[in-house]
């Protein structure tokens, strides 16, 4: 048996991170191959531009097929083939009726001719009066483009002018067979007036415009180009004085925590460490944390809600920051991830920033082009699907660990500790949008291969990594003993109570990253890009850290109150951070954005919530890391009989 057991711990050590480096290393090599490998043509052969999706301007995640306005389609929309990625994104692209050639330029070509009913102009008006804009797709290349035009001016009289752009002249370079870049503009245009449309029906006839430039830069670099130009405005730069805000910020608190934290420590252990003869004068005046070492290491209530929480909290770090170091070692039994999370609050931040990663770190590489639709959407939900095995090593290994033994029960607790949650989210957001007729609802043949993906993917890879975590295992092995009756706790003063852990661990955490949030909402809510990974990795390094000191330090004053009840408070004391991230979000919605409407604040305050519900399990489960190191480390130096 000890043969069986030692041989399965050597096939995890060895599986895990040859697994993780192949998937990526697959990841990689597609995501990579796309974007270079744009499309060859030579001259004259067609172009397929694609119409994909309208939308308000202020609600980015309010969007609709670009078929439902009256525009000009062909008789059979013909959809193009989408990934897993496009789709979750919203996208739904089909052929358009623009006749555009390789290198052949085209002057005020005709595209159809309409005749807009009544109810049709409304419709037209209130689109551009709500900003619609349209995208469309030229060889994996976005563009976009207003669907009409609005002049408010005057007070008294007041003016009012809704105008339809109904001629495009498209704008294409290309270098030797490939596109570099293509827009769309309508200067020098004038717009068809929608208003006091007489009889109520208005014919309109929309023309085209392609010409084409040469481009100097080859296809490997044609994402500089759209970097370079973007339709929407660009106003993210590095912001330094973030940066040194935090940094200055993790400095202090890890001044605080090695300095300050330390020397009451030695102290302590100086007193505490004292010669037997000595022993009896210290029994009559014994305080503080030495005394509970008898209750310290007492297993708290709902092991395998503890254990469930940390082990989703470890997979969405891995998920995050994943180590593919073949030589990561697993000493006592542990997986690599969660050895990080033991670590010192200075060791884990070098080992955030020092190792091979998952999302940030596939960013750093440009796997997520612009000319790559749905790309990070396709791999965070394949890491998603991957890391599975992590939550189930990490929340059953230590469920065994401290003598829990329904395993069967903690591995279910576990897959849907934040499943269900998001399940229960997506359906009411979706639910929204198919009322609305949003394409950001997912059809059924999406929502399908989704569950596929969870059923046959990151539900077994759950079950595998908790039987490699129950069977690993080894004991709690507490460096003190647990007495059978529990020790009465005295009353502590006002500042030693949860809630107010809760709010100095959760303030301070976010304060290091609060600016940085701005840059991420304006990005994932607004029209930004965000292309400052090397900086969102340093963040999220100082995030960890910052919330690992201030667990530490919370800990420590707790056990000094004679309460050794550190298990939940430990997660909840930092996993708080959440809440003050959705405060925020609140605060971002009403104050600095232009989003309105029922669609987009339900699918914004509905996912801003589940965001702030991932980042407490993930601190939660770096605070709680934290504070076993700590305590395992006091209670050790500690000479006792």
């Amino acid at each position: 048996m000890e043969s069986e057991r030692r041989s399965m711990l050597s096939l995890s050590g060895f599986l895990f991170p040859h697994l993780w480096t192949s998937a990526h290393w697959f990841l990689l090599f597609v995501c990579l191959w796309t974007l270079v490998s744009g499309s060859s043509y030579k001259q004259g052969d067609p172009v397929i531009l694609y119409v994909n999706k309208v939308g308000p301007y202020h609600n980015p995640q309010e969007t609709y097929h670009y078929y439902r306005l009256p525009v000009c389609r062909p008789k059979e929309v013909r959809h193009k083939s989408l990934s897993l990625g496009e789709v979750l994104d919203g996208d739904r692209m089909a052929e358009s009726l623009y006749d555009i050639r390789f290198r052949e330029n085209v002057e005020k070509k005709s595209l159809c001719e309409l005749k807009l009913t009544e109810a049709e102009v409304e419709e037209l008006k209130e689109a551009i009066e709500e900003l619609y804009y349209f995208e469309f797709v030229l060889d994996e290349i976005p563009i976009w483009g207003f669907v009409g035009y609005m002049e408010e001016s005057g007070f008294l009289p007041h003016s009012h002018k809704v105008g339809l752009w109904t001629h495009l002249d498209f704008n294409i370079e290309y270098n030797n067979n490939h596109i570099i870049f293509a827009n769309v503009s309508v200067r020098d245009m004038k717009p068809v007036s929608l208003d006091d449309v007489p009889g109520g029906t208005l014919s309109v006839t929309h023309t085209y415009t392609v010409h084409w430039f040469e481009s100097p830069l080859t296809v490997e670099r044609r994402g500089e180009r759209l970097r370079d130009f973007s339709f929407f405005p660009k106003t993210l730069e590095i912001h330094w004085l973030s940066i040194i805000n935090s940094l200055v910020l993790v400095v202090l608190l890890l001044g605080f925590v090695v300095i300050i934290l330390m020397r009451v420590l030695k102290n302590d252990f100086a007193r505490y460490n004292i010669e037997e003869e000595a022993a009896d004068d210290l029994d009559q005046a014994d305080n503080g944390w030495k005394i509970i070492h008898t209750d310290v290491f007492r297993f708290p209530m709902c092991k395998s809600l503890l254990c469930s929480v940390i082990g989703v909290g470890s997979q969405f770090l891995t998920l995050a920051t994943v180590c593919l170091d073949e030589n990561c070692t697993c000493p006592d039994g542990y997986l690599a991830p969660s050895q990080l999370l033991l670590c010192s609050s200075i060791q884990l931040a070098f080992a955030v920033s020092d190792k091979q990663a998952g999302i940030i770190v596939m960013a750093l590489l440009g796997m997520f082009n612009v000319h790559r639709h749905g790309a990070i959407n396709s791999a965070a939900i394949l890491l998603y699907a991957l890391t599975c095995c992590v939550a189930g090593y990490v929340s059953s290994n230590f469920y065994k660990k401290i003598g829990g033994d329904r395993w069967v029960w903690n591995i279910i607790l576990t897959t849907l500790l934040f499943s269900a949650p998001f399940f229960l989210t997506w359906s009411v957001v979706n639910t929204v949008h198919w009322l609305s007729g949003s394409t950001q609802a997912l059809p059924v043949s999406t929502v399908l291969l989704l569950l596929a993906v969870w059923v046959l993917v990151g539900f077994p890879l759950t079950v595998i990594g908790g039987i490699f975590g129950k069977n690993s295992a080894g004991s709690f092995d507490a460096p003190c003993r647990t007495r059978n009756i529990a020790r009465q706790i005295p009353s502590q003063p006002w500042y030693k109570h949860s809630i107010v852990h809760m709010t100095i661990g959760g303030f301070l955490p976010f304060s290091a990253i609060s600016v940085e949030l701005y840059y991420i909402f304006a990005t994932v809510w607004g029209r930004e890009q965000y292309t400052l990974y090397g900086i969102l990795l340093v963040v999220f390094a100082i995030l960890l850290s910052v919330g690992a000191c201030i667990s530490i330090a919370l800990t420590y004053f707790q056990l000094s109150g004679e309460d050794y009840r550190w298990w939940w408070r430990s997660i909840f004391s930092t996993g708080s951070t959440g809440a003050f991230i959705f405060l925020y979000s609140v605060f971002y919605y009403f104050r600095r954005s232009n989003m309105s409407g029922v669609v987009q604040s339900v699918e914004f305050f509905g996912y801003s919530l589940l965001t702030a519900y991932v980042f407490s399990l993930m601190l939660g489960t770096v605070s709680f890391f934290s504070s076993l190191k700590f305590i395992r480390y006091i209670y050790i130096n500690l000479k006792m009989d």
